[in-house]
């Protein structure tokens, strides 16, 4: 019993030893990611919603010859009152109501000016890039084409060239909360990937010695009792 005994704390020693890192960085990023509230981290207030369009009085449909529609939708963008065309086999275009007919993708001006209609916070733009579908950054977590608009506070929004919607607003936190995640979930590369083998084998590992200490507490008890010396009276 005393060779088993200490063979389970020898296993479960180099076991501690073993997941200890993975350990702290799962309290680590824990405590990150619980830090702020999620609506301060996704940057929600720094959009407004757009502006209700209260007519569609004189408004024409749009004109659309050899595609297939998956949505239509009439929404607010900078411009005024613009129809929302999604098409079946992907992507989106803008259409003017006034005439129906389709206008041309978004430009980093127009980007720009998307984001400066909606922005809330005292922050200003410094750059504009372009995005494409083939290789979209790792923060989008999208393939698009379309724009990054970068403020000099480190926000960065981005905007679909076909539809002119803002798709996402990412903050400096923002960013710094996706690595932690990264690290929680141990997937730096797509950081969505939570049943990767490196998150299950260290798991495994951290239950593993759980279970062992459950084992050995029982058996240490009992051999404390025995050792107990008896109170003479």
């Amino acid at each position: 019993m005393v060779t088993v005994r200490r063979r389970l704390r020898r296993w479960h020693v180099w076991l501690g030893w073993l997941v200890g890192v993975p350990m702290l960085l799962w309290t680590l990023s824990g405590v990150v990611m619980v830090a702020k509230p999620i609506d301060e981290v996704r940057g929600t207030a720094l959009i407004r919603d757009p502006a209700p369009i209260t007519s569609t009085a004189g408004f024409a449909a749009p004109v659309i010859e050899g595609r297939a529609i998956a949505s239509l939708r009439l929404e607010s963008r900078a411009s005024g009152p613009r129809w929302v065309i999604a098409f079946a086999d992907g992507g989106s275009r803008l259409a003017d109501p006034a005439t129906g007919a389709l206008l041309p993708t978004l430009g980093p001006a127009d980007a720009a000016r998307e984001v400066t209609s909606r922005y809330t916070g005292p922050a200003k733009i410094v750059e504009t890039s372009r995005v494409g579908r083939a290789s979209p950054p790792l923060e989008l977590r999208r393939a698009m084409d379309g724009w990054r608009v970068v403020l000099d506070d480190g926000t960065h929004f981005y905007v679909d060239a076909g539809s002119g919607e803002i798709v996402a607003r990412r903050t400096r936190w923002w960013r710094f909360y996706d690595f932690m995640w990264g690290l929680h979930i141990m997937d730096l590369q797509g950081r969505e990937d939570i049943n990767n083998p490196w998150i299950v084998t260290f798991a495994l590992l951290s239950l593993g010695m759980v279970l062992l200490a459950l084992v050995i507490l029982p058996l240490t008890i009992r051999r404390r009792k025995r050792r107990k010396p008896l109170n003479p009276s």
